[in-house]
């Protein structure tokens, strides 16, 4: 293995879900959680991990016209504020989309592998598990296949045949200091990425846990390919991380109130994550 580098983080939020209820957030029982119907908004992210010798992002995020699509085909119940292209939302911190050569992508769930046509030069880096998944049997079922958009799907599968697709089983590094891992739960390929930074190591949990409260509380994601898995994650997210407060989770507004935003004046949300946080 190649000597350790370390990389500034950011984490861009791209869209929010305002009016989203808690038991869409977490599997809880309603006779039990008297709060099961409170509002509990989400956030979306892209995030990019910077050096002097690299750029490497993490998702692609998804489009306006996948939002709109999405809100259309839900007859107006799924909606959400499509705050600026991921692609843009990069360009705000300097970042050219078209210029990346590496692209993580930690699962392939509509949020988290859309846009890619932005990222032209670059090869993707996914986990085999995800790719049979999201092509196999399991797509039959609308409870799994649901968050998956097949001209996402479709696009990977032509990146396969031009050999701009790389794929990880388990464990893996992608460059110095930075590493992916299979963590399995959300989605049979979900995986996290660990990186090294000023502050130690930093797990971008993505999906593997949404919510802070997620991996806090050990309190499981409602869609969930296997919640046994995705429990048993939440100790190894805590186990790769430096420390519980290492650890970023996917969705959470908290994010962005928790870490120092890169400009108070820019028009979009993004945060520093390899420098201590600013609140708890």
């Amino acid at each position: 293995m190649a000597d350790t580098e370390s990389y500034e983080v950011y984490a861009i939020r791209y869209a929010y879900r305002s009016e989203r209820k808690r038991h869409e957030n977490f599997i809880v029982n309603a006779w039990t959680d008297p709060v099961h119907d409170d509002v509990e908004p989400i956030a979306y992210y892209v995030w990019a991990l910077r050096n002097q010798n690299r750029t490497i992002v993490i998702d692609t995020g998804f489009s306006k016209k996948e939002s709109d699509n999405r809100t259309e085909e839900s007859g107006g119940i799924w909606r959400c504020d499509h705050e600026c292209a991921p692609a843009e939302g990069l360009a705000s911190i300097g970042i050219d989309s078209r210029q990346v050569s590496d692209v993580i992508i930690t699962h392939l769930h509509y949020d988290h592998a859309g846009t890619l046509v932005d990222f032209p030069s670059a090869r993707f880096h996914l986990q085999e598990f995800e790719i049979q998944y999201a092509t196999g049997p399991h797509m039959a079922n609308s409870y799994f296949s649901g968050a998956y958009t097949v001209e996402h799907i479709l696009q990977v599968v032509r990146y396969i045949f031009q050999d701009r697709v790389v794929f990880h089983k388990g464990d893996s590094e992608v460059a110095p200091g930075v590493t992916v891992h299979h963590i399995g739960g959300h989605t049979m390929g979900m995986q996290c990425v660990r990186v090294m930074t000023e502050r130690g190591w930093v797990v971008l949990a993505s999906d593997a846990s949404h919510f802070y409260a997620n991996f806090e509380s050990n309190a499981p994601f409602p869609i969930v390919y296997n919640v046994s898995d995705m429990v048993k994650g939440f100790d190894r997210l805590r186990r790769l991380a430096q420390s519980p407060r290492h650890v970023i989770p996917g969705h959470d507004p908290l994010v962005t109130s928790r870490y120092a935003l890169v400009s108070p004046s820019a028009p979009y949300h993004a945060v520093r994550l390899d420098v201590e946080p600013v609140s708890e």
